[in-house]
């Protein structure tokens, strides 16, 4: 059959079975980057079960490229509280960001839907306090959800999804918050471009601590307080973002802030500083901050019911490892989008495993809201599908579409192919044999090109217009 008469249906049910004949349960190639000679293919344990209701404890990093951990393949970062996470559970090796960058990725976790939704979703990031960027009120969102079932809800770090008075997480269902509302805050004095930028609730506060270490605290504490009633906790860290700061970096941090304060508006952004040692050192003091809250977990006796996951918020920038993938932060090649994601819940997921099936940041809200038995809220649907049917009852992976979108760009993966949409033209990968985005098979697959293309534009027509 030519391609010509290949019609729209057709090609949609080919790449289909292609996906699926992809993403299900295939183990990875020895000696690929990031591979435990331990890990074995995801299968489902329907068997398992727990009589509670699970804690959901959510850990995202900041700009943390996918190979950035050990377990992922770095050849110089230790990161062994996360690789145990990572032995003790599942790991996916195309696991994907909602966005290349912070504050839309924050909207598709916390509604569960396309950040092209809400208007505050279109900013990339949201850069600055004004009333008409962030998650409304009475939007529904991942905590208000679990808050009106029951459970405690917490959140210790970056916000980004909009600033006082019109926006906080208090205001979007968190019971309890500790963090910052911008995108980046000095370590140590906790400044960002707009001024000092630490809350309790919605209160200023100071804390000089390394603020990798402060949030952690926060979290652990909070953890070991609440042995009986459900939770969840989100656990944002800006380390490995910018500015470059190591535990102990004080004189960096004052300089830092005493340009900021001189009105210096790229001081945070520390491009005339940082290096690959900092970085190994900003992401190492991650880590060991990890391991202080898993091990709070521990001690509460809520370790094995407790539904751990770890992402970033989208790909890394400067000093990042990302190999093999192109790309990083801000574009959407796979350095821009691929993240680490690592799930552990012992009760229900055996360990040493490891998925290729694709998923991306509001899959997790439509899976965890699943796992806690709470519906979405009407009106509001999902965009995420849920993990819930694959990981825990052995079912097949979700056959759709990923869709991104930036200013710029455009892209969309279903099953191996990867289509991408720039001004200068539209290109096709096979992520498979070509996870570097190198080749462009564009001319030899002209129906995918179609197909793919046809889906993009469907998908963004469903989603508000950038603005200017």
């Amino acid at each position: 059959m030519t391609a010509e008469r290949i019609g729209r249906r057709g090609v949609a049910a080919a790449l289909g079975t292609v996906a699926a004949g992809t993403v299900a349960g295939t183990v990875l190639g020895e000696g690929e980057a990031g591979a435990d000679a331990d890990e074995r293919p995801f299968r489902a344990d329907p068997r398992a079960a727990s009589g509670r209701r699970p804690n959901f404890l959510i850990i995202i990093g900041d700009d943390l490229g996918w190979a950035d951990l050990g377990c992922y393949g770095s050849p110089h970062i230790r990161t062994p509280n996360l690789d145990r996470l990572a032995r003790e559970g599942l790991r996916f090796t195309d696991a994907y960001s909602a966005a290349a960058v912070c504050s839309p990725t924050r909207f598709a976790l916390y509604t569960g839907r396309y950040p092209g939704r809400l208007r505050g979703g279109l900013e990339e990031p949201i850069a600055r306090p004004d009333e008409l960027h962030g998650i409304p009120p009475g939007h529904p969102t991942l905590a208000s959800l679990l808050r009106d079932a029951g459970y405690a809800t917490a959140m210790f770090g970056k916000w980004h999804c909009g600033f006082l008075p019109w926006y906080s997480p208090l205001k979007s269902g968190w019971d309890t918050f500790f963090g910052n509302l911008s995108g980046a805050v000095d370590y140590y004095s906790k400044i960002s471009s707009t001024g000092a930028d630490l809350y309790e609730g919605e209160v200023p506060v100071e804390n000089l601590e390394y603020y990798t270490d402060a949030i952690a605290d926060r979290a652990a504490g909070f953890v070991r307080g609440h042995r009986d009633r459900p939770w969840l906790v989100n656990l944002n860290f800006t380390a490995p973002h910018w500015p470059w700061e190591a535990p102990g970096d004080r004189a960096v941090s004052a300089e830092i802030t005493a340009r900021v304060k001189a009105g210096d508006a790229r001081a945070l952004r520390h491009d005339d500083g940082g290096s690959l040692a900092t970085y190994t050192t900003m992401v190492q003091a991650m880590d060991a901050a990890v391991g202080r809250v898993l091990r709070a977990l521990r001690d509460s006796g809520r370790e094995r019911d407790t539904f751990v996951l770890f992402t970033s918020d989208n790909g890394g920038e400067r000093w990042s490892y990302q190999w093999p993938l192109s790309g990083a932060k801000g574009g959407l090649n796979e350095g821009g989008i691929r993240v680490p994601n690592i799930l552990r819940w012992p009760a229900r997921i055996r360990p040493r495993q490891v998925s290729r099936v694709p998923v991306i940041t509001h899959d997790w809200t439509a899976t965890i809201l699943e796992a806690a038995g709470v519906r979405p809220a009407a009106g509001h649907p999902l965009d995420g599908h849920s993990l819930v049917p694959y990981l825990l009852k052995g079912a097949r992976p979700p056959e759709r579409d990923l869709f991104w979108r930036t200013r710029t760009e455009g892209a969309v993966r279903r099953g191996k192919w990867k289509y991408l949409r720039r001004q200068s033209g539209e290109t096709l990968h096979d992520l498979t044999a070509d996870p570097r985005e190198q080749a462009d098979l564009a001319a030899r697959h002209p129906d995918v090109l179609r197909a793919l293309r046809d889906r993009w534009q469907e998908i963004d027509k469903e989603l508000l217009p950038y603005e200017g």
